[in-house]
Order: structure tokens, then C-alpha cells, then sequence
């Protein structure tokens, strides 16, 4: 037969969990970091899921020195009798067969968290080993596996009055790029987990460290302890946190509320316990129902004139913190990422439940309602100025494509998608950059100093700062509500910054920048930060470049036996030519680009607040308990 035959025998067939081990990145998204973490918020959700049905009120989750983890729930532990259609153990059939579980049909569980994941056969899958212990009916039963293949039957152990499940499982190292864990990754995602289930005990153990790390999370408030927990580094409105909950034949919906005297909002929506960052029907509803309520509740009071515009929902959710979390029978979930709730009946269920809501809180409490509407009102007047400052500064030229910064370099090449703009600090770095990049593909733009930090300031003065002038003409996507991302010049907006404080300081205030004005750059994967070399390692006429402590060591020991080795540690930019500079950090063949993601909202936010807010007690606890991992301050 000729070589490009294609017959029956060309149709490969995996069986069992052969597919997920073949191509995992399709059940978890990556190998990466990412990927390994999902492996533990599969066997959580399942803890959560059970605790959703009213049956489970702890989960323990811990962290072994050889990087396996234990997850132990109280539930009502998985079936062990023989699966009817099967003829195995029902736990053995969930934990070997792709979509085999209670949340798809049956009365098992009304809500489900877990439905939106792979399962946890995937887990079981892409482990070099797996065990399972299931304390139900009196007994507790055992059963290992070994790559998703069963390693001997179900069998009794002993046997407990108790009831729930413990699974233990070791990633395949041969499959993720890592298996170490990130204690913060996990506890940030427990920490919300916690929120969204009132009284749910989740306890983190990392057994790693000489003295095992212990974190118990659980919030009696709920949601309005989320809220506020968000809102701990800021100056409030209200001291009251606004809450309501409604309970309809299409779900359950709860809201908790509180604005504060900042500048960005932070409304978060959850479905299931799953955080639909691209929002949704649910958050849909929410935002209809307030913004008709402000005007509404305005024009009744006389605070808006029969003149006056309508507050637009940007400026009646400024400074608004607000967790919006769903519970429904059979979510449908959209979007670019799977995380938009897509149930129209959502909408107007929320938006009903929510309009009644406010209006009664507005009725019963005058005196804060005046002041959020007051502080809408503010922010409309503020929009309006930066709006007029922007037409302004278009007129003189400055805002219009045709008329780009004078110390930007641009590239030649106009397809965006193949273009990269360096965001680089100080003349001199920039002078270097210009000198050693790729024309064709890449533009420098030098930052002067360190710019604005708009986390302290308003739009209108965020356009009055030379540097983010430059910034958002030279990105082309404009800001606030005439951001446009199909405007976006470059596709690949890189921060290069000095390895020293002020660098890192820099570094800091520019994604301040994109995270409250140009978000959607850093969701769609256009922001990054480059990696320049820490050292220079020479020996006689060889040298090699080291861009962390483990490669500086490797590097030393390479190099033990021969003669004399010089170090020299980079701080600038500057302190390299052009030829290393593009060696180093430029070119795309050898260099090494951090993508900036934001795949937690919550810690982002935190984040930003704390380090960049008005209150420093929070900035001052960073320090405290990060000053032990700092390796070079400044030299």
C-alpha cells in the first residue's frame, strides 16, 4: 500500500484514561504550574460538592515533603457497592472512567461545583500513584492505582463509625513541567473556597518546611466576611457591609456589598463556587438592577436634576467591592476560557431579586445611600473632566495614531499580532535598547523616572501625567470606556526595568497601570516582563550569562576546576552594551519573557491594594513576612 494510506488501522483507540494521559493539556489546560495546581482543585471540588449537599463541614488538604497531597473530607465517602451497569465498585468506576460521577443525573447532588471540572479520573489518570481510603457502611475501604490503572481490588482495612474520603495522590513527574506546589497558590484558592461556603472548615498543612505550615479557613459571614476581607486596607463608606439573598425555582442567589473611597471597583461573580471571571447572566442582572436603583433612588431625593444625565454603572461602581454568588441546578458555562455563566434565566432572576433589594435598603437607610450616590455623582463629574482633558489633548494631537510619541521608536511591521513594544526605564537603557533591537518587529518606548501610581489616583490625573500619555498613545487601545483591544498596536507589551529596588518599584507601577486601565491586555496574554541576566560569569576568554541563584551555582561549579572566575553582578540595563543586551533579554531565539496572567482576582486585587494603596500597615506586614526570601536587595 502506498506510504499515505489511510485505513482502518491509522484510527488509534485509547482506552480507559489513555486519552488524558496522551493529551492533557485538553483536561487540565497545561503541564505547567497551572495544570498541577487544577490536580488538587479537582479533589477538593469533589469535598466542596459534598458539603453543597449538606453533608460534609471539613476538608483537610495537605502537602507532603515528596510533594504528594492529601485531601480528607467528613462526607458521605464515595459508593463502594457494585456499579449495576458495570459489575465494579462504584468508587473504582469513578476514579477509571472519564465522566463517571453523581452530578450527572440522579439525586445524588442538586448543585455541583465539580460538574464545570474534568474529574477526579483525571487526577487518578496523570498520577504515578493514587489511593484512595473510604470510611461508609460501618468499614473503611482501600484500593491503590498507578497511572489511572487499577493496582488490586476494593477491599476493608477496618472499620469506623465515621463517614468521608481520603485520597492521596503523587503527580507524575514525567508529565508536569513541576510537581511543587505553591503554598500561596492553594491557600488563595481554599481561602475563597471558604468564603463561598458559610462555615466550611478548610484546613492547608504543608509539611514541607522544617516546621510544618498550618492555616485553617473558616468564615461564619460568609460572603460579607469576603467582603471585607477585600476592603481591610481601605477607607469605607458605609461601615455596614450590604447584604441580601433570594431563593427562586431557577437557583439561589446571595450579594454582599460595601463601597470605599477608592477609584476601582471589585465585583466578583461566582457560580457554583466556580469564579466566572468573564461574568455572565448573573452578573448581568446585578449590574442592571443597581444602576437603575442609584437613578432611580437620585431622582426621588432631587440629587440628579431633571437635567442631569444618568449615572452610567462605571460610575456607580466605582469604589465598590461586591461578591455576586449563584447556585443553580445545571449551570451552562461560555466564553473564551469556559467561565461566563451563560443561563438566560439567570438574568432576570438576579436582577429581580436584586432591584428589591436595593430599593428596600435605600428606603431603610438614608443616610449611606446618600453618600454612595454622592460618590457616583463625583465620579461622573471626574469621567466627564477626564473625558474633555482627553479631547483636549487629542486636539493638540497627542491621543491620535498619526501623532505618536517623539521618544518612541517605533517597528517597522504593522501587523500587531507579530509586533512587540519594550517598555523600558531611563534614557540610557532606552538609548541601548533602540541601539540593540530588531527594527522590523520592535519598538522602544523609554519610561522617564517612575510613573503615576494610579491605585492612589483618579483617571483625571492619570491623563495628566506625561509618561502614561505616552504610554497609551504609544499602545494605541485608549483607556477607560473608549478602550478598544482591537486597537492595540503591539501584541506583546514588554516591561524590561532595571534588577534592582527601583526597577522592581517600577516594574510595580506600571502593571498598576494595566491592571485598573487596561486590563483586558493581561487577559488576553499581551503584557509580559523580561528577564535580563543577573551575573555575568567569565572564565579566561569563556563566559555565560546566569538569570537566577540556581544557574549562578551551576555556572561556579561548572567552572571549579579551571582557572579564575570573575562575577559581575547586573543592576542596569545600562551596564550592558547593546550586543548583550540583545543577546540576553531581546532576542526572541534566546531570551526569556515572564507572561503576566491573572488567574486569581482576588489575590491580584489584594495585591494591589495593599502594595500600592494609601495604607501602609498592609505594605509594612508584606514586608515582615516576605523579607526572608529576599536574595538581592541592592547591591
Amino acid at each position: 500500500m502506498p506510504k499515505d494510506s489511510y485505513s482502518g488501522k491509522d484510527i488509534q483507540v485509547l482506552e480507559g484514561l489513555e486519552a488524558v494521559r496522551k493529551r492533557p493539556g485538553m483536561y487540565i489546560g497545561s503541564t505547567g504550574a497551572k495544570g498541577l495546581h487544577h490536580l488538587v482543585y479537582e479533589v477538593v471540588d469533589n469535598s466542596v460538592d459534598e458539603a453543597l449537599a449538606g453533608h460534609c463541614t471539613a476538608i483537610e488538604i495537605t502537602v507532603h515533603p515528596d510533594n504528594s497531597v492529601t485531601v480528607v473530607d467528613n462526607g458521605r465517602g464515595i459508593p463502594v457497592d457494585k456499579h449495576p451497569k458495570l459489575k465494579k465498585p462504584t468508587v473504582e468506576v469513578v476514579l477509571t472512567i472519564l465522566h463517571a460521577g453523581g452530578k450527572f443525573g440522579g439525586e445524588g447532588y442538586k448543585v455541583s461545583g465539580g460538574l464545570h471540572g474534568v474529574g477526579v479520573s483525571v487526577v487518578n489518570a496523570l498520577s504515578e500513584k493514587f489511593e484512595v481510603q473510604v470510611k461508609r457502611d460501618g468499614k473503611i475501604w482501600a484500593q491503590e492505582f498507578a497511572y489511572g490503572k487499577t493496582q488490586g481490588p476494593l477491599k476493608p482495612i477496618g472499620t469506623s463509625k465515621a463517614t468521608g474520603t481520603t485520597i492521596t495522590f503523587w503527580p507524575d513527574a514525567g508529565i508536569f513541567e513541576t510537581v511543587d506546589f505553591d503554598y500561596d497558590t492553594l491557600a488563595g484558592r481554599f481561602r475563597e473556597t471558604a468564603f463561598l461556603n458559610k462555615n466550611l472548615k478548610i484546613t492547608l498543612v504543608d509539611e514541607r518546611e522544617l516546621e510544618p505550615r498550618r492555616e485553617e479557613f473558616r468564615y461564619a459571614g460568609g460572603i460579607v466576611d469576603f467582603v471585607k476581607y477585600i476592603n481591610e486596607a481601605k477607607e469605607t463608606l458605609h461601615h455596614k457591609v450590604i447584604y441580601f439573598e433570594a431563593e427562586a425555582d431557577e437557583g439561589h442567589v446571595e450579594v454582599a456589598m460595601q463601597w470605599n473611597s477608592g477609584y476601582s471597583d471589585a465585583v466578583l461573580a461566582f457560580a457554583n463556587n466556580i469564579n466566572t471571571h468573564e461574568g455572565g447572566t448573573h452578573l448581568d442582572g446585578f449590574k442592571n438592577a443597581l444602576t437603575r436603583a442609584v437613578n432611580d433612588y437620585a431622582r426621588r431625593q432631587g440629587i440628579l436634576k431633571e437635567k442631569d444625565d444618568n449615572l452610567s454603572g462605571e460610575d456607580i461602581r466605582e469604589g465598590l467591592v461586591a461578591i455576586v454568588s449563584v447556585k443553580l441546578k445545571d449551570p451552562q458555562f461560555e466564553g473564551q476560557t469556559k467561565t461566563k455563566l451563560g443561563n438566560p434565566e439567570m438574568r432576570g432572576f438576579v436582577q429581580s431579586a436584586a432591584t428589591q433589594a436595593f430599593a428596600d435598603y435605600f428606603e431603610e437607610h438614608p443616610k449611606p445611600a446618600r453618600t454612595i450616590v454622592g460618590k457616583a455623582a463625583q465620579a461622573a463629574k471626574a469621567r466627564a473632566a477626564a473625558r474633555k482633558a482627553r479631547e483636549l489633548t487629542r486636539r493638540k494631537g497627542l491621543l491620535e495614531s498619526s501623532t505618536l510619541p517623539g521618544k518612541l521608536a517605533d517597528c517597522s511591521i504593522k501587523d500587531a499580532q507579530l509586533a512587540e513594544i519594550f517598555l523600558v526605564e531611563g534614557d540610557s537603557a532606552g538609548g541601548s535598547a533602540k541601539q540593540a533591537r530588531d527594527r522590523s518587529f520592535q519598538a522602544i518606548l523609554p519610561l522617564k523616572g517612575k510613573i503615576l501610581n494610579v491605585e492612589k489616583a483618579g483617571i483625571n490625573r492619570a491623563l495628566g501625567s506625561e509618561e502614561i500619555q505616552a504610554l497609551i498613545t504609544a499602545l494605541g487601545t485608549n483607556i477607560a470606556e473608549e478602550f478598544d483591544i482591537e486597537q492595540a498596536r503591539y501584541h506583546k507589551a514588554i516591561i524590561m526595568t532595571d534588577a534592582d529596588v527601583d526597577g522592581a518599584h517600577i516594574r510595580c507601577l506600571i502593571l498598576t497601570f494595566f491592571y485598573r486601565y487596561m486590563k483586558e491586555m493581561i487577559e488576553r496574554g499581551y503584557v509580559y516582563i523580561a528577564q535580563p541576566p543577573l551575573f555575568k560569569i567569565t572564565q579566561g576568554k569563556k563566559f555565560e550569562y546566569a538569570y537566577s541563584d540556581r544557574q549562578l551555582q551551576q555556572a561556579l561549579a561548572r567552572m571549579a576546576d579551571g582557572p579564575k572566575v570573575n562575577l559581575q553582578r547586573y543592576k542596569g540595563l545600562g551596564e550592558m552594551n547593546p550586543e548583550q543586551l540583545w543577546v540576553t533579554t531581546m532576542d526572541p531565539s534566546t531570551r526569556t519573557l515572564m507572561q503576566v496572567t491573572v488567574d486569581d482576582a482576588l489575590a491580584a486585587e489584594k495585591s494591589f491594594v495593599d502594595l500600592m494603596g494609601d495604607n501602609v500597615e498592609p505594605r509594612k506586614e508584606f514586608i515582615q513576612r516576605h523579607a526572608k526570601d529576599v536574595r538581592f536587595l541592592d547591591i
